[in-house]
């Protein structure tokens, strides 16, 4: 399978990861496009970012998408639809669209439907853990009726996936569900410990998790996940107002998805950086912003 024309749509975390993972092995004439380019405030630094990854940064999504055989969507995942609506409008015939957002079921059958309605072969791809350390052999789930021609450009790429059933939807579906306690440890991580910051009992409460389930390191997991919160929890928010429409869809209630929600995107509208690895201080400057 030729690699040799990708364009990635959106240029941030996890595109720049795989760039990055490629190295001297990427396909030649990359190209990318991302919203960004088009704010003034913003177009300067996507620029720098195109130009230090070696990608041919686009100034619109026609110019990405011309002549490619596949891209990757690689946008947040409240604008995963609309930019497959948009990619419909100026497809190429036949190419393949890597859908690697994470949404709902549903928001993938509708992308698949633009996607296919424009001539273009809609992949469903779930990104199975953080892009970081392991870039792009980061675990990928792979669904969908043109799995096969995925499984061929990825396996080129040197990429790690495996292919499931389930239609489009199938890989997503894991990936929602996953984050229900994914995404979930990191809010109970910031109720439990945030708390227990303020109470002044936040050694007792480690210990006494310790000495319950001492196969987990409370304390270094509990930094790790404010640090994802603080860093991420505006995207992973995003995420999980998917989750909640996948769970609701299935006729059950999304009440700790709804609560991840919002602890999430509390955490991630504080605009920090990770700073310093300790639970205590992480905790400090969250509640500095409460």
């Amino acid at each position: 399978m030729k690699t040799d024309r990708i364009a990635f749509v959106g240029f941030g975390e996890a595109a720049m990861a795989f760039r990055s993972g490629w190295g001297a092995n990427a396909p030649a004439g990359l190209r990318a496009f991302d919203i960004k380019t088009l704010a003034a405030a913003s177009a300067s630094a996507m620029k720098d970012r195109y130009a230090a990854h070696g990608v041919a940064g686009a100034e619109s999504l026609a110019e990405a998408l011309e002549g490619a055989t596949a891209a990757f969507s690689l946008v947040t995942a409240n604008q995963a639809l609309v930019a497959a609506r948009q990619a419909a409008e100026v497809l190429p015939n036949g190419l393949v669209w890597l859908d690697c957002n994470s949404c709902s079921p549903d928001t993938k059958r509708a992308a698949a439907e633009a996607i296919e309605g424009a001539g273009g072969a809609y992949v469903d791809v779930a990104v199975m853990a953080p892009v970081h350390p392991k870039k792009h052999h980061v675990p990928l789930l792979v669904s969908g009726p043109h799995a096969e021609r995925a499984e061929a450009i990825l396996k080129a790429l040197d990429m790690r996936l495996t292919v499931v059933g389930g239609g489009i939807g199938g890989a997503s579906a894991v990936k929602m569900l996953r984050s229900v306690m994914i995404k979930g440890l990191e809010a109970l991580t910031a109720e439990c410990f945030l708390a227990a910051r303020k109470a002044g009992v936040e050694e007792a409460v480690i210990a006494s998790l310790q000495a319950s389930d001492p196969g987990i390191d409370w304390a270094k997991r509990g930094s790790y996940n404010l640090e994802r919160m603080m860093v991420h929890g505006t995207r992973r928010a995003a995420e999980m107002a998917e989750v909640v429409a996948t769970v609701e869809a299935l006729g059950l209630p999304a009440r700790m998805a709804h609560a991840i929600e919002n602890w999430q995107a509390a955490i991630g509208a504080m605009g920090l950086e990770g700073g310093e690895d300790d639970l205590g201080a992480r905790a400090d400057r969250v509640l500095g912003q409460i």
